[in-house]
């Protein structure tokens, strides 16, 4: 996200004049419970899962606590553990708790239109967050932009398998879950990113399966695509590092971790890990401070009904397909991050030092400038 973005996020927090001054913010509750506050709630947020991909604990609740705190709201933060029934509950209590706006990552669209569904009908003002819900209806979507998440995958394998001096190969797609929308657009990208040097014989596309954000079903796939290739892939599209780090560990059952370039996305401590020791490439860093705090600022300006403040928070658009319609959206801009930027992550907050560098880690970091 560029300064001026920045900036006009920062201003409408900075004029909001919220009455309420303290934070609920339920830690890592598994039961599913409400907040045990008896007072109102501004805000209520459901994440998904702790699975799938280590951010949404580790970066995404800590941020969204602090945005809201910072912001002077109220709020719980729930997980769903990856269970549709439980997101669901998360849902109706929350709304059955008059939170004035509410703010979901869905486990899937189905269940996910759900729930925003309810909230319309009950008033309750919604915001999509990180994942679009097809045919959901939400007022407004924050995420990056996820389309440059997957281009900055497919130019940041080129790099990498040029980098090792080779001309050309054969690579293979590892998706993430046919559910969630976001690993379409990342597809998108990385098919754009990639498609002319396909088209030109520069690559070929010799595997293209789901990994369904799991670690090890990508494992599993790569497995089985390695083995039709009889072990000829030059280069790993791995839509995550979450399923990154499956892939590396049959690289290493092959004795052929870091000969094959394999990409990942979240920046999570496994994969800066991965990429100080070379068996990942590199990864997508998404800033999650500023998504949540866009989300913050959102919900502000909701809540105080300034329809204007949302508006200018709202700088594109993102097409709902099914609805065929486009969602005002407020994306952050990704960045791609190698062994020589993986300080950056840590310079920013978003992964603590002491976890990154553990043990054997830590002349890595030290011979990449990783503060420690």
């Amino acid at each position: 996200m560029n300064t001026h973005k920045i900036g006009r996020l920062m201003a409408v927090a900075a004029v909001a004049t919220l009455s309420t001054a303290s934070l609920v913010a339920c830690g890592g509750s598994d039961d599913g419970g409400d907040s045990g506050d008896s007072g109102g709630t501004d805000v209520g947020v459901i994440l998904p899962d702790a699975t799938t991909s280590p951010r949404w604990e580790s970066q995404d609740r800590p941020n969204l606590e602090k945005a809201f705190a910072d912001a002077g709201l109220e709020a719980t933060i729930q997980n769903a553990q990856g269970d549709t029934a439980k997101f669901g509950q998360l849902c109706d209590s929350m709304i059955n708790e008059n939170v004035k706006v509410i703010i979901i990552t869905n486990l899937d669209s189905e269940s996910g239109a759900a729930c925003l569904k309810k909230a319309a009908d009950a008033g309750v003002t919604s915001i999509d967050y990180d994942r679009l819900t097809l045919n959901g209806g939400a007022s407004y979507y924050v995420s990056f932009d996820n389309v440059k998440v997957g281009e900055l995958m497919g130019t940041g394998l080129d790099e990498c398998i040029t980098a090792m001096g080779k001309k050309g190969g054969n690579i293979v797609y590892v998706n993430g879950a046919a559910t969630d929308n976001n690993a379409a657009l990342f597809k998108s990208g990385y098919e754009k990113a990639l498609e002319p040097k396909i088209a030109d014989g520069t690559y070929k596309l010799v595997g293209d399966q789901s990994g369904e954000w799991d670690a090890t079903k990508a494992g599993e796939v790569f497995d089985q695509m390695y083995t039709a290739n009889n072990g000829k892939i030059d280069g790993v599209v791995s839509a995550n590092d979450t399923m990154a780090g499956g892939i590396i560990a049959r690289l290493k059952a092959n004795n052929a971790q870091g000969k094959i370039p394999v990409t990942g996305q979240d920046a999570s401590v496994e994969g800066l890990q991965n990429i100080l020791q070379g068996f990942q490439c590199g990864t997508v860093y998404k800033n999650t401070e500023l998504e949540a705090k866009a989300a913050s600022d959102l919900a502000i300006a909701l809540i105080e009904g300034d329809e204007d403040a949302a508006s200018a928070l709202a700088t594109g658009t993102v097409k709902d397909t099914e609805a065929d319609k486009d969602v005002p959206s407020v994306l952050a801009e990704p960045v791609w991050v190698t062994k020589e930027s993986v300080k950056t992550v840590i310079e920013d907050g978003q992964a603590d030092a002491a976890e990154v560098c553990a043990g054997a880690i830590a002349d890595l970091c030290t011979e990449n400038g990783v503060p420690q």
